[in-house]
């Protein structure tokens, strides 16, 4: 009887579940269909951006994009190509007259936070202002104020200023205490992606490639900094070691910020910007409604394209979605604008720390193919390392911004050896029948013997090798040229530029503009490429992929990122054009 109803509440429950994700379903469905196609914008409206919510390479508008399964609540999530057009925009609509910055943590890399800055300055030109306002700033989000006109903190809020760190995760002797041997062949001396388990001590060669590209990230912040707020870089720095301007009245005294206002009282000073009155609301738009509307830029219609394939996320081969770069998937997006007569011209947008060394190749060739025909520009994102520099090296122009993290032309193999785990640990043994010697040789119930390393390790050099080539040639340098510079280090965009990783600094906008000048277009559209899955296939893997992370945070509380490593390497295959993916900078 107790199993009886055990079974059935089950049953009742799971109905109820399933009855009221067709209802949230429905709604988002009636309300994309019933939704205003274009917002009214008020004269001297002020476009309000929170930059709260994580930030893609591209946007995604599909009605259940912005639904937090976990938190059942409708979230934005924002696309840094959306934020960035409506920021252009903005300049040049007249019923624009400023923006309100209203910031906190912003959950994005640097690189990105560089673009909307970049893209915030390029605003203020047009003689419009830009106010910033924050109960606290952390390092990211002061940054990005600082190409403000003024920049506001509530009182008794705090400045994080003391420069930045690079912390990486090593898993040996947690992988010692599992009775775990990784069994790694590598080439590269700064092939840090395997370090985490090899080693519980950063290596010197990986603390000498953090040092150059956290210095190299940190000396550009502040000299931005600088120019914006009229400080020495040497008094800054001083701050940071010092950390004397975190408390509000020595961010002010400082002149970091430019005074202590709460939010009501930065309204106040908004409504005389927009000559509104006291008991009137100011007429304002968020960026997430604002990308709905239309600001006429004078363009002649046009049949001529730039596509942009956006690559982002892990390397693997296949077919994979949104998210992960997928060799089949970006391929035949490269492919299809390849072979689109409309289409003039290219840019690959690629934030990526690399993956599979065979998918990168597949997708190396196409890109190849398609510079052969037309204009290709690749512009990197926060990442574009390893694997993600290895399908970029055939372009035209590569951009890429001061703080993006690129190089590490690099190739490991990783084999995992749980024998102790099995024999010692658990109390398993394995029986093994082959036909032949090497029929086993990537079994993880054993070592691996000398020859077969050696021959792996002929592998990872060859496939180094082919790597090396394929950027020697696209960079028209020598191969002991590329050779001195890979060894798998990383490198910040700036020394990505002094050695000739990179041609320009920018980002995507500024890709786009040199792809249509190589063209030769001055009236273009711009579509991207691969297409989106439809809703309903990205409803459903939206909803599985969150319930299954929060059950497994739930259980797993701060070991979590561990998991996530193991899943990550449990999903290799062949050879890896990697960089270590457990470095955080901030």
């Amino acid at each position: 009887m107790k199993s009886f109803l055990k079974y059935m509440l089950a049953t009742i429950a799971g109905i109820l579940i399933l009855n009221f994700l067709g209802f949230i379903i429905l709604f988002a469905i009636i309300g994309a269909m019933t939704k205003d196609t274009e917002p009214t914008v008020l004269e001297n409206s002020v476009l309000v951006a929170k930059f709260n919510t994580p930030i893609l390479d591209r946007a995604n508008d599909y009605p259940f994009s912005q639904f937090d399964m976990g938190m059942l609540n409708m979230e934005a999530i924002m696309g840094l190509d959306q934020i960035l057009e409506d920021i252009g925009k903005a300049a040049i609509d007249d019923d624009i007259s400023g923006i309100f910055l209203r910031l906190s943590a912003i959950p994005a890399s640097m690189a990105t936070v560089e673009e909307i800055r970049d893209a915030l300055v390029d605003f203020r030109e047009s003689g419009k202002y830009v106010i910033a306002h924050a109960d606290m700033y952390t390092q990211k989000s002061y940054y990005l104020a600082t190409a403000a006109d003024k920049i506001y903190l509530t009182p008794t809020g705090d400045l994080d200023f003391k420069g930045l760190q690079a912390k990486v995760l090593l898993f040996k002797r947690a992988l010692d205490k599992a009775g775990v041997d990784m069994q790694v062949i590598r080439h590269g001396a700064f092939k840090s992606a395997v370090e985490p388990f090899l080693t519980d001590e950063i290596s010197d060669a990986n603390r000498e490639q953090l040092d150059a590209m956290i210095s190299s990230v940190w000396n550009k912040m502040i000299t931005e900094i600088s120019l914006a707020r009229g400080i020495s870089e040497e008094d800054l720095n001083t701050y940071a070691n010092q950390m004397t301007v975190t408390f509000d009245h020595q961010a002010l005294e400082k002149k970091m910020i430019d005074g202590l206002k709460y939010y009501d009282e930065v309204l106040d000073e908004m409504r005389e910007l927009t000559d509104t009155d006291e008991d009137d609301d100011i007429p304002t738009i968020t960026l997430s409604k604002y990308k709905d509307v239309t600001v006429d830029k004078d363009k002649e219609a046009t049949s001529n394209k730039v596509a942009v394939v956006y690559a982002m996320g892990n390397i693997v081969t296949g077919d994979a979605g949104e998210g992960t770069i997928g060799s089949d998937r970006i391929a035949k997006a490269i492919r299809k604008a390849r072979e689109d007569d409309k289409v003039k011209a290219i840019v690959l947008r690629v934030n990526s720390g690399g993956g599979s060394a065979l998918a990168s190749e597949v997708i190396y060739r196409e890109v190849k193919l398609a510079a052969e025909v037309k204009p290709v520009v690749a512009s990197l994102g926060d990442v574009a390392a390893s694997g993600g520099y290895y399908i970029v090296c055939p372009a035209d122009t590569i951009v890429a911004s001061e703080t993006t993290i690129t190089g590490s032309i690099g190739v490991f193999g990783l084999i995992p050896n749980f024998k102790e785990l099995m024999n010692e640990k658990i109390g398993i043994t394995t029986g093994v029948v082959k036909t032949n010697k090497y029929a086993d040789i990537m079994s993880v119930s054993r070592p691996l013997t000398e020859d077969e390393r050696a021959m792996i390790q002929d592998y990872v050099d060859d496939t180094y090798t082919t790597f090396v080539n394929h950027v020697a040639e696209g960079r028209a340098m020598t191969f002991e040229e590329v050779d001195d510079i890979g060894s798998g280090r990383v490198w910040s965009g700036v020394n990505a530029m002094e050695i000739g990783l990179i041609d320009v600094y920018g980002g995507l906008e500024k890709s786009i503009e040199i792809a249509a000048e190589m063209a030769g277009l001055e009236n273009y559209r711009v579509t991207s490429l691969p297409y989106l899955e439809d809703p309903f296939t990205m409803l459903m893997k939206q909803f599985y992929g969150e319930a299954k992370t929060r059950i497994i945070r739930g259980e797993l509380g701060n070991s979590y990122e561990l998991y996530k490593k193991a899943e990550e390497i449990s999903n290799m295959q062949g050879l890896q054009a990697i960089m270590p993916y457990s470095i955080d900078i901030y």
